[in-house]
Order: structure tokens, then sequence, then C-alpha cells
């Protein structure tokens, strides 16, 4: 059976994905920088992080996340210092030049650890799992099933999304190529703003 509402949570889902977001702020600055292909493994991360989370929420989490508010607290501070940590690194990474053929020395495991910290410490991920994601679930049937159709639909269209603003950058790049530092400047400022923002808002 279908969760509960599902076409209202492919709505609610879908405009979180548009809006960009720190992941897709990182996945943009890396395809700048990286290219799309390194992206994949970013983006794959991303939604390694948000299973492992719906998992732990759904199964494990839910009660204990209710009880022991200064978990999500913890979290937050961990994301921010992530935040400001991969706002540093992006600063500082070397632009890629579009018709270069050198590749970096940065590792498939690297970008997937990215991704993976980046959507793991999102104060907003930890928002969405508890109190969003459950609310589509009819735990009085098979909720299994209801969960695995919720979390599928969530991380085909999370990593679609990410791939997309990967491409959209590629497309961009040759607009930004004469000022190749640009978009890192745009990219960490964004970052440390977002982390600014969580630690005045997220209480």
């Amino acid at each position: 059976m279908l969760p509960l509402d599902f076409i209202l949570f492919l709505q609610i889902i879908i405009f979180l994905f548009i809006t960009p977001g720190t992941p897709r702020i990182v996945i943009i600055s890396y395809s700048m920088n990286y290219g799309v292909q390194k992206c994949i493994w970013t983006a794959l991360g991303d939604v390694t992080a948000n299973f492992i989370q719906a998992t732990l929420v759904i199964f494990v989490l839910g009660t204990f996340l209710s009880d022991n508010p200064n978990f999500l607290k913890i979290m937050k501070w961990i994301g921010v210092v992530y935040l400001l940590y991969l706002a540093y690194d992006v600063y500082q990474s070397a632009p890629k030049n579009i018709n270069s053929k050198i590749t970096t020395s940065k590792s498939f495991l690297s970008f997937f650890k990215d991704g993976f910290l980046v959507a793991g410490t999102s104060p907003k991920a930890w928002l969405f799992f508890p109190l969003i994601f459950p609310q589509f679930i009819d735990f009085s049937s098979n909720y299994v099933v209801q969960f695995l159709i919720l979390i599928i639909t969530y991380i085909v269209l999370d990593f679609l999304s990410l791939i997309g603003y990967a491409l959209l950058a590629q497309r961009l790049i040759n607009w930004i190529k004469t000022n190749p530092k640009t978009i890192n400047t745009i990219s960490a400022s964004v970052l440390v703003l977002i982390a600014i923002i969580i630690i005045i808002t997220q209480q």
C-alpha cells in the first residue's frame, strides 16, 4: 500500500530539493572544481547519510530524539564546524580548468565522505526525518513497506536533483571562467552564512 498522503510527500521533498541548501552548494562548487563525475560520489554520500538517518528515526531513535533534544544540539554544532571547514576548503581549492586533463588528488572516498558528513550533520535533515517523515507512515499497517517506498522515492529524487545541480554548474562554468575564483568565493560565503543561520535559528 502507498504511504499516507504520498502526493503531498512528493510535493514537500521536491520543494526541498529545488531549494539550494548546503548539499547543493557543495555540489555546485565541486562540479566547478572537479567535474560532474566526481560529484556522483558526493551525491552518493549524501543519500547514504539520508537513508541511515531515516532508518534510525523510524526504527531506533524516534523516542530517543524526542526525549533527548540535546542530541540535536550536539549535531547542530558538529554541522556548523564542518560547514566552516568546508567553506575554507572550497575557498582555497583551485578552480578546475575546463581544458585541463589533470586529475585531482582528492579521492572518491573523500568526495563520498564530504557528501555523507554534510547530510549526516545537517540539522535540517535531522529535523525533517523525525518530525515530517514519520507523518506519512501508517504504523498500524505494514509500515516497513511504506518506509521503503518513501525512502527510495526520497533517495532517487534527491540524487537526481544533486546531479542536476552539478550539470547546471557545468553549464555555467563558461560564464565564470574569466574569473574562476568567483564561484569559490560565493560558495564559501553561502556556507558560512548557512552556518550562521543554523547557529541563530536552530535553538
